[in-house]
């Protein structure tokens, strides 16, 4: 099935996106989202707050926790990037910090991390997510008394490789440490269900990448109970309690008192209308991760085992799951990059590593077309 037509915007412009793990397409709807936001805006001016917070919030918390089997749409935090929450969450822990994480988080966590060992605020220890087969393994074996954070994702960004039974490798952690699960590359794209563990574990995402609703909504699961007043704090954390007397600096018990300070509300009603969208026509994520990844086997299977884009990293067959990505390591990623982008291809790099996304609005014609590019190099 081809869900192009969702995404005729988008798919106006003469490329071949395939850079769908970085900045994922929006489909059409969120055109209309975005005009509602501000026509909301004008009707409202200062009350659009009431409809904000009373309306559209609450329907982002329930999409999202909807999609990774939470019960409690109160328990998501919703702030414009991830940094911000996992910041707001590690205020309050004994510093300096002792870490555990890998050697393969994204810049957003991994350039934190090394400012606070710079500052003398964090010690890190750091995993190495290669080789894949044995990484849960090691990773839990690393694990020890004395770790305050536990992070890591859940599908690695320079590579795709995804953690099989998240709720295992979480279920053999030390219950000490607060545990962070970086989901941005596995939201929406593989499915998920963190109820079993949602009671212990923080778990960020946002809409930039599968959620397919852009930059500036993203959220965080925040158990009950677990960091219950955050030194960094916004004033909508305190937001219930504005108009009575302030005494002290009160927190609410549920997932606001992770909220920061004013933000725009726009992203939001973009990501509600893709949420509606696929409610509307039946898709969950396990029917747009078999899409993906039939997309992606034939790919892959079309390559016929060339090294033309160097070595795929797992290996094809190597891995029980997989992102919706495929990583090619080799001492040509530059150029290559850079021929694919003079082709009318969307791709990226990390170093020496080339990626190729795949998203909902790929269809074979568009695998097809990049094999071809691709021979043609």
């Amino acid at each position: 099935m081809s869900y192009r037509r969702w995404f005729r915007s988008f798919l106006g412009a003469e490329r071949l996106h395939f850079a769908a793990h970085s900045h994922h397409l929006w489909p059409d709807v969120t055109h209309d989202a975005h005009d509602r936001a501000w026509r909301d805006a004008a009707e409202h001016a200062d009350h659009k707050w009431d409809l904000v917070l009373g309306e559209v919030v609450p329907e982002t918390q329930g999409h999202v926790a909807a999609r990774i089997g939470l019960p409690d749409p109160t328990t998501i935090a919703i702030a414009p990037n991830t940094h911000e929450l996992v910041n707001r969450l590690v205020s309050s822990l004994p510093q300096p910090l002792r870490i555990l994480s890998t050697d393969g988080e994204f810049h957003s966590f991994r350039r934190q991390a090394d400012r606070w060992e710079e500052a003398k605020l964090a010690f890190v220890d750091r995993v190495p997510v290669e080789p894949f087969a044995t990484f849960p393994d090691r990773f839990v074996d690393a694990a020890h008394d004395g770790h305050d954070l536990v992070y890591v994702s859940h599908v690695f960004y320079d590579s795709a490789y995804a953690i099989p039974d998240l709720a295992g490798l979480v279920d053999a952690l030390p219950l000490d440490p607060v545990v962070v699960i970086d989901g941005y590359h596995g939201f929406m794209a593989i499915p998920t269900d963190i109820g079993p563990i949602g009671h212990r574990v923080f778990y960020t995402a946002g809409g930039y990448k599968y959620a397919m609703a852009g930059e500036g909504v993203c959220f965080m699961h925040c158990p009950p109970g677990v960091v219950s007043r955050p030194v960094d704090t916004g004033w909508f954390a305190g937001f219930g309690a504005l108009e009575g007397e302030q005494i002290g600096v009160p927190y609410p018990r549920d997932a606001a008192r992770f909220w920061g300070a004013t933000f725009d509300p726009t992203p939001l009603y973009r990501f509600n209308a893709v949420q509606r969208l696929l409610d509307t026509e039946g898709i969950d994520v396990a029917a747009i991760h078999d899409h993906v990844m039939g997309l992606i086997s034939r790919f892959v299977a079309g390559l016929a085992g060339s090294q033309a884009l160097g070595e795929l990293i797992p290996s094809w067959g190597s891995v029980e799951e997989r992102g919706h990505f495929l990583t090619f390591r080799g001492p040509d990623t530059a150029r290559l990059h850079d021929r694919l982008d003079a082709a009318g291809v969307v791709t990226d790099r990390r170093g020496d590593r080339l990626r190729i996304g795949f998203g909902i609005y790929h269809d074979e014609g568009d695998v097809d077309s990049l094999l071809g590019i691709v021979r043609s190099l």
